[in-house]
Parts: C-alpha cells; sequence; structure tokens
C-alpha cells in the first residue's frame, strides 16, 4: 500500500476494502445505465437510499422517511448525474486490498451500521488487519451512514482512539465520574501501544 508510513492513524466508516461481489457489480451497473440514459430518477435515489440507510430511518407506509433521508433525497436531486455514475463506475472498478491491510501498521478504528450493506465487508477488513491496531465498532439500529443516522454513537470510541495520541478534554471539563477523566485512566494506557491494545478487534455494539 503507497505512503502507509506517512499514516499516524485511520478513522473508517463502512469501508470497502474487497473487489464488488457480482450482485454488487450488477446493481451498480443497472443504476448506471439508468443515470446514463435518464439521469437521477427515482429508481436511482431509491436503490441508493436503501444501501446508504436503515429501514427505520427510510421509513414505510405507516412511519414517513426521517429528516435526513429526506435532505438525502433532495441533495441527489441537485447531484449531476454524470458524476454519481463516475462515482459507481470508480466502485465497481475497485481492486481487492485485503492482502495490503496487514502491513498497515497503524491504529485503525472502523465504524459500521448493523444493519449496512458492506457490515461483512468491514468485518473482513477487521480480521485482515493487524490485531493489535485495529477496532471494530458496530452501531446497532444504523445503516452504512453512521455519520448521519447515529453520530452520537462515534463519540465515546473517537475521544478514547484520540487519546492514544495525547489529545482528549482537560480534567476540568470533564465530569469525575465521566469514563474519560483523565483521573480514571492509567497514563500508561495512553500510549499509542497500549491504546493499540485497548482497542483490539473485538465487535463492540452501542445500544442506544
Amino acid at each position: 500500500m503507497k505512503y502507509r508510513q506517512r499514516v499516524l492513524g485511520l478513522i473508517l466508516v463502512s469501508p470497502l476494502c474487497q473487489a464488488p461481489s457480482w450482485s454488487e457489480w450488477l446493481c451498480n451497473k443497472v443504476m448506471s445505465n439508468l443515470l446514463y440514459y435518464y439521469g437521477m430518477c427515482g429508481v436511482v435515489k431509491e436503490l441508493l437510499l436503501k444501501r446508504y440507510f436503515s429501514k427505520e430511518v427510510r421509513g414505510n407506509a405507516q412511519v414517513p422517511e426521517s429528516d435526513i433521508v429526506q435532505e438525502c433525497r433532495r441533495l441527489l436531486c441537485e447531484r449531476q448525474s454524470t458524476n454519481v455514475w463516475r462515482f459507481l463506475e470508480a466502485i465497481n472498478g475497485r481492486v481487492d486490498l485485503s492482502e495490503g491491510l496487514r502491513k498497515l501498521q497503524c491504529r485503525t478504528l472502523i465504524f459500521i451500521g448493523e444493519n449496512s450493506a458492506y457490515h461483512s465487508e468491514a468485518v473482513h477488513m477487521t480480521t485482515k488487519l493487524d490485531r493489535r491496531y485495529g477496532a471494530l465498532v458496530e452501531v446497532q439500529g444504523s445503516g452504512s451512514l453512521v455519520t448521519e443516522e447515529q453520530p452520537q454513537a462515534m463519540v465515546i470510541p473517537m475521544e478514547y482512539f484520540l487519546m492514544g495520541y495525547g489529545l482528549y478534554r482537560p480534567t476540568q471539563s470533564v465530569s469525575p465520574r465521566s469514563p474519560l477523566s483523565p483521573t480514571r485512566i492509567s497514563p500508561e494506557l495512553l500510549s499509542p501501544e497500549n491504546m493499540g491494545l485497548k482497542l483490539k478487534p473485538i465487535k463492540t455494539r452501542l445500544a442506544l
């Protein structure tokens, strides 16, 4: 992998590391053809929303769409169909990076939604990373866009991750009862090596 020595750490949301499966490849091709001939039509928007959001926020006959999905639908209408087509073509042409992940010697924090279409990709990536440095946080009831659906679930794992680099909130701004309080964390745990061990690859479910 190029320039891996320049990377200090990675925070990844619903990452992809394998070549597309035949079903994903076919779905992307269908969307690409629809975009090419009809532009950003309703079918393409529905397929993209289904891919990136969970059923809970997409709504149904009884429950309306969430504000996040409605806003995303509006933004899709504003996107140039040519750019979306290029994005899908690039995804379809991706190569398998699995074998190179073991060489990535930096701390990596992976977020994935429990209902994400790329859940298996994130789990696979975690198994390929060095066990000393990789951590998987699985967010319950979320799709691929954890940053949009449940951003609050990312706060504490990210704070622990950044503490490994000496970045944490001052003592006076943290409640003494908070698990993030430096007074409750042994100083040796704040080193990158030990934080890597602390964040070893386990599926951490955040029940919200």
